[in-house]
């Protein structure tokens, strides 16, 4: 892998997803950018909750209603209120891992998805770090909703978050 390979880059696949105690369809993105950071100077933007507002686009009014400032840890929850297409949604995540500075994983534990795991990781790479998001989601209108406008906005919502990183960290 070289730097000039390192755009940032989106994809999707179909998979599945333990939930449960059984494996469920779900869909794959896989994001990742390279930052000239090492990631132990990355990893503190990532550990302020705060700091979803400014990866989050503006168009889904994200808003944070846990007070802050919320200690990462795992078993930590935090609340949003999102509007996607109109609709206002309550969102509630966990920390479910949390391994400074290597990543941690946020889960939904009620809102908008059927599932939505979501796993940041941050490696080393030619003096930098190569920041990844690896979400497994199901809408909760199935397939049809994610081929329709759900998968749409997902890649929206992440090349945003890319092209940020990008501006904050990478240029």
């Amino acid at each position: 892998m070289t730097l000039s390979s390192l755009k940032p880059e989106l994809r999707f696949d179909e998979t599945v997803f333990p939930r449960q105690g059984r494996e469920r369809p779900a869909v794959r993105l896989s994001a990742s950018v390279w930052l000239p950071l090492p990631q132990d100077e990355l990893f503190p933007f990532f550990s302020d909750a705060a700091n979803l507002q400014t990866l989050t686009p503006p168009w889904l009014e994200f808003r944070i209603l846990t007070p802050l400032p919320i200690e990462m840890r795992p078993g930590a929850l935090i609340r949003y209120r999102i509007r996607v297409r109109g609709l206002s949604f309550g969102w509630l995540t966990e920390i479910s891992e949390w391994d400074p500075p290597r990543g941690f994983v946020d889960q939904q534990l009620r809102g908008p998805y059927a599932l939505w795991h979501h796993r940041h990781g941050f490696q080393p790479l030619d003096g930098g770090t190569l920041a990844t998001d690896v979400v497994h989601y199901w809408p909760k209108g199935g397939r049809l909703a994610d081929r329709l406008f759900v998968r749409r906005d997902v890649a929206r919502i992440f090349a945003y978050r890319s092209e940020k990183l990008l501006e904050l960290f990478g240029r």
